[in-house]
């Protein structure tokens, strides 16, 4: 059971974040609103098209602040601060690949939620990294078992059905960088913008520095507000917090790669 202090000192830590982000995202000025500093490639909003060159692309991924080779593995923890529940969240960069409905070749990942040992939810989610170092999402096959019975759980593949790619990290952030994560209307619109690039993360994994922290945000749930943190070297987001209707911190516990 979680102590009582611990989730104070959760709050408090939450709450001072989500100040930060939020007086940031405010400050940003003229570079936010088109959605890319003067000097940064544009990427895109939204449901924006995108042109995308399968040549351009490879799912081979060696981004410094999402390295993920074959073998890779993150696990992480994740607690419920509302009534202390906890979770085993296991992150496997897989020697698939997955052509994509726009041709673009990418890795398969795999994502396993469980709870007191048991499965509760299954995804192979699909990520290839372009010439220039940036990571792009394009879809999840995700599968939510509720009393032991499977369900879709929001599943999307960019190309079928209107469904775009997102990046799901850009190879050169700076503050007030904001694009699209994913594109399938109604089911997965999750957006993203560059808060802090000097952040600094602390979980089981250990202590991070020169963390680049971003919110993520969509349409759909205009209330949610997610902040998380992005360390060099480590792969996937070290700390993922939960600071506008939400409860959950996704907590880094050990990699290798």
């Amino acid at each position: 059971m979680t102590h009582p202090d611990s989730n104070l000192r959760v709050l408090a830590v939450t709450l001072a974040l989500a100040v930060a982000a939020i007086m940031l995202a405010t400050t940003l000025g003229a570079a936010a609103d088109t959605g890319s500093p003067p000097d940064a490639k544009p990427f895109p909003q939204f449901d924006d098209p995108v042109d995308l060159n399968p040549a351009d692309f490879s799912p081979d991924i060696d981004n410094k602040r999402w390295p993920m080779t074959v073998g890779s593995k993150w696990v992480y923890r994740v607690t419920d601060t509302a009534d202390g529940s906890v979770k085993r969240d296991v992150i496997k960069a897989t020697s698939e690949t997955k052509v994509i409905a726009d041709g673009i070749e990418a890795r398969v990942v795999s994502d396993v939620v469980t709870e007191h040992g048991k499965a509760v939810e299954v995804t192979k989610d699909w990520y290839a990294q372009d010439s220039d170092g940036n990571v792009w999402y394009f879809g999840e096959d995700t599968t939510e078992y509720r009393h032991g019975k499977p369900h879709d759980n929001g599943s999307w593949e960019a190309g079928v059905d209107g469904a775009l790619p997102g990046v799901a990290l850009p190879a050169k952030p700076k503050i007030g960088l904001s694009y699209r994560e994913e594109y399938s209307k109604g089911v997965a619109e999750d957006q993203s913008r560059v808060i802090l690039l000097d952040a600094q993360a602390e979980t089981p994994a250990g202590h991070f520095k020169n963390v680049l922290m971003t919110e993520d945000f969509s349409p759909i749930e205009p209330k949610v507000s997610e902040l998380k943190f992005y360390a060099k070297g480590s792969g996937q987001a070290v700390l993922a917090v939960d600071v506008s209707d939400g409860t959950e911190r996704e907590e880094l516990v050990k990699y290798k790669h």
